[in-house]
């Protein structure tokens, strides 16, 4: 693997997290798919396009960019070793060849200059140590008029997932959910922020645009409940807790996602983002 700068996250997504993100693969998918539509259209993807799909995870995206481009191409790039596996395996399963997939730190990579035609990344931007650093990098991988396309996660109280948890304060030590302007999952949750990073990335005309999904996050208020416990924040609240306590968790959390339950049961929480575009010169 080339030069790893963002050291922390890669031991984080070879380990315990990418393990369990790489076997929920499909439920994740659930979760964040409502994006892909809107993604690959604001990237304005189509066919003979060249994509570099940024933190691609398991690879949905990626396909999906491949399958746009039936005489271009896709490659994926992420820190997860477990996740890639997982990405080969159902590109190979779907026969969708026009796809690659591989090892690295998207803010030292040595990507070929003006290498592709379109950047995309669904929740696969806000862990860099040095975002502007790593969209510079990023932009130099895309030719002149590319364009970058990513989503990323708006104000955390507008997320079903975290007003779920936070409603577990006093039972678990849930702790806050990351700060605008910081690496976490909510460091691009500020427009101003997203749009300061990128134009000192280089990137010209950045427009950032609200987009809400309602992704299904399990069938059921108990099932929904293990899943959102089982993913690292809920998972390290648990660590920290006794048995009992536990118990109590999962009976609150799970109170809670019944008012979210459709008809089917399938419980359904709103993902609040920020749909990100802009240009390289």
């Amino acid at each position: 693997m080339p030069d790893i700068i963002n050291t922390e996250q890669a031991h984080a997504w070879n380990g315990r997290e990418g393990a369990h993100w790489a076997r929920t693969q499909d439920r994740w998918n659930a979760v964040n798919e409502g994006f892909n539509e809107p993604l690959l259209d604001a990237a304005g993807v189509t066919d003979g396009h060249r994509t570099l799909d940024v933190g691609c995870g398991a690879g949905q995206t990626t396909r999906l960019a491949a399958r746009r481009a039936p005489r271009g191409s896709a490659l994926g790039l992420d820190l997860s070793g477990p996740m890639l596996a997982e990405a080969r395996d159902r590109a190979a399963a779907e026969g969708v060849g026009n796809v690659a997939f591989t090892q690295g730190d998207a803010q030292a990579y040595p990507f070929r200059a003006a290498g592709f035609d379109a950047a995309i990344s669904r929740y696969g931007v806000m862990f860099f140590s040095d975002p502007e650093a790593a969209f510079g990098n990023i932009g130099r991988a895309l030719r002149s008029g590319g364009r970058l396309a990513f989503v990323c996660p708006a104000e955390p109280s507008l997320n079903g997932w975290v007003t779920a948890m936070t409603a577990l304060r006093g039972i678990l030590p849930v702790g806050d959910f990351g700060t605008p302007g910081l690496p976490g999952m909510f460091s691009l949750s500020s427009p101003d922020r997203i749009r300061a990073v990128l134009a000192s990335a280089g990137f010209a005309a950045p427009a950032v645009d609200p987009v809400d999904v309602y992704g299904a996050w399990g069938d059921g208020a108990e099932d929904a409940a293990e899943f959102l416990l089982g993913t690292g924040p809920g998972r390290h609240a648990m660590d920290q807790v006794g048995t009992a306590a536990q118990q109590r968790a999962r009976r609150a959390l799970t109170d809670h996602l019944r008012d979210h339950e459709a008809a089917d049961g399938t419980v359904l929480l709103r993902s609040a983002s920020w749909l990100v575009t802009a240009e390289r010169p």
